[in-house]
C-alpha cells in the first residue's frame, strides 16, 4: 500500500522549486497512534511530506525517467507540533541536481488561516527545516538489476503533478 502525504501542489517550477500543502484530518488513523489522548502528525510523516513534494520535483526534472529515492536526510528540525485542523505548506527548493542524485533544501509551514477558513498572506508559522538528498539508483547502484518500469513514479504520484499543471484550465 502506498500512502500520498501531500494532497496537491499549489505551486511548481521545473528544475527550481516545488509547493504542496497536506491537510491534516482528525480522521487519518495514524494521528492516533502516537499519543491516543493527543493527536499529532509525527514528525517522520512530516519528513516523508516533503521527500515526497521533492521527489517529484527531483523525478520531474529529468522526465521521470530516473528512479529517484531518498538517500538522505541531512537535517531536520522541528520547532512545532502539527494537529488536526492545520494545513502544512511543503516548500521544497533544489540546491544541486547531478546524474548522480540531488540535494533539496525545505522548509514546512502552518497555512494561516482565518475564522471562515480561507488562507491569509500573513507570515506563516515554521514547523520544520528539512534538507535530503536524493539518489538515481539506475546511475549510483551499478551492476544491480531494477525493474525497467519506474516503480518509485507510480501514477498515484505523476496524477499530484498533472492535477496541479490542469487546473489552469479549469474554470467553474
Amino acid at each position: 500500500m502506498r500512502w500520498i502525504w501531500i494532497d496537491k501542489f499549489v505551486e511548481f517550477t521545473p528544475r527550481t522549486s516545488a509547493t504542496a500543502v497536506k491537510n491534516v484530518s482528525l480522521a487519518e488513523e495514524h494521528l492516533h497512534d502516537l499519543y491516543p489522548a493527543y493527536p499529532i502528525v509525527p514528525h517522520s510523516l512530516i519528513v516523508e511530506g516533503m521527500a515526497q513534494t521533492a521527489g517529484i520535483l527531483v523525478g520531474e526534472a529529468r522526465n521521470f525517467a530516473e528512479k529517484v529515492i531518498l538517500a538522505k536526510v541531512g537535517k531536520a528540525i522541528f520547532y512545532r507540533l502539527t494537529r488536526p485542523g492545520d494545513t502544512l505548506v511543503y516548500n521544497a527548493r533544489i540546491e544541486q541536481l547531478s546524474e548522480e542524485g540531488a540535494s533539496i533544501r525545505g522548509t514546512v509551514t502552518l497555512a494561516d488561516q482565518n475564522e471562515t477558513g480561507a488562507e491569509k498572506t500573513a507570515e506563516k508559522t515554521l514547523v520544520a527545516e528539512i534538507e535530503l538528498m536524493f539518489s538515481h539508483i539506475d546511475q549510483n547502484l551499478a551492476g544491480l538489476e531494477f525493474p525497467e518500469h519506474n516503480f518509485v513514479f507510480t501514477e498515484q504520484f505523476t496524477e499530484l503533478l498533472k492535477t496541479y499543471r490542469n487546473v489552469a484550465g479549469i474554470q467553474i
